[in-house]
């Protein structure tokens, strides 16, 4: 792997640019146009290269320790040095990307962007580790509608949907590596409550997304918000069970929790905003 690639690896690119797409395509439901579009997605995806390269920069002795050579530092395939400096140039611009909207905006993204590296440190090995995700998550949606011309406010049900999703994300992330996250010493919030209790603390905040998405929106449900709120409680109960069937591996609540997200995610962006 070349020194390019590692370091692209060592942002945590998939769900970094999972969320950086989400929101873009949410920016273009929402109305934006012309070069705000590519804006956007400059600005969320500078707050997660911030996060992702600041937490493999502090992450660096522990995986070395714990020998997790699937991660660039220890592998040798990028230095911690390098890694460091791409993080603190993408924290650095993340008040910048978000300039060319306004100031409101621009405040909005940098509390964003400071709660995100409030989780890499000190939050993330704590019992408020889940913070971080709700105020990041609620905010980068917002940030998306008040960077439309006329800084509209965002909807009501807009903020708590975006914080339920991101906190029902932080549970799912983190289930399939609960055991080897606590043997490099991380104690968030989901090691404390163990595998069962963040399973059921992903499956209810993203239910709660779900609903939020679908009741939160002015008029009656639409046929396809009905049809994501009935498959997100089929979906989340069969996760429960195919984890009592192979409780060991965890795959089957964190499948279930992953398609939730990804029907919540899709409810977001085509919610038909109204501002």
């Amino acid at each position: 792997m070349n020194r390019a690639l590692a370091l692209i690896k060592a942002s945590h690119p998939e769900p970094g640019g999972a969320v950086t797409l989400a929101l873009t395509l949410l920016a273009v439901g929402a109305g934006h146009r012309g070069w705000a579009i590519p804006g956007i997605f400059l600005a969320v995806g500078a707050t997660q290269l911030s996060v992702g390269w600041v937490n493999d920069w502090l992450d660096a002795p522990r995986d070395q320790l714990a020998g997790r050579r699937d991660k660039p530092i220890p592998a040798g395939a990028v230095s911690r040095r390098t890694v460091g400096i791409a993080g603190l140039i993408a924290s650095l611009a993340v008040p910048l990307t978000a300039v060319p909207f306004g100031w409101w905006p621009t405040v909005i993204l940098t509390v964003v962007g400071v709660f995100a590296l409030l989780y890499d440190w000190p939050l993330k090995s704590t019992v408020f580790s889940v913070v971080p995700y709700l105020v990041a998550f609620g905010l980068l949606p917002a940030f998306v509608i008040t960077a439309l011309p006329g800084h509209p406010a965002p909807p009501v049900w807009l903020v708590p949907a975006g914080a339920l999703l991101g906190g029902g994300a932080h549970f799912a992330n983190v289930l399939p590596d609960l055991d080897d996250d606590a043997a490099t010493g991380i104690q968030g919030l989901p090691h404390r409550l163990g595998a069962a209790g963040s399973a059921a603390a992903a499956a209810f905040l993203l239910l709660g997304a779900t609903l939020t998405l679908v009741f939160g929106p002015p008029g009656p449900p639409s046929w396809p918000g009905w049809a994501a709120a009935a498959a997100a409680v089929v979906v989340l109960p069969i996760g429960w069970y195919v984890n009592q069937r192979a409780p060991g591996r965890r795959v089957g609540m964190f499948r279930a929790v992953i398609v939730v997200a990804l029907i919540d995610v899709l409810l977001l962006i085509f919610s038909g905003l109204v501002v």
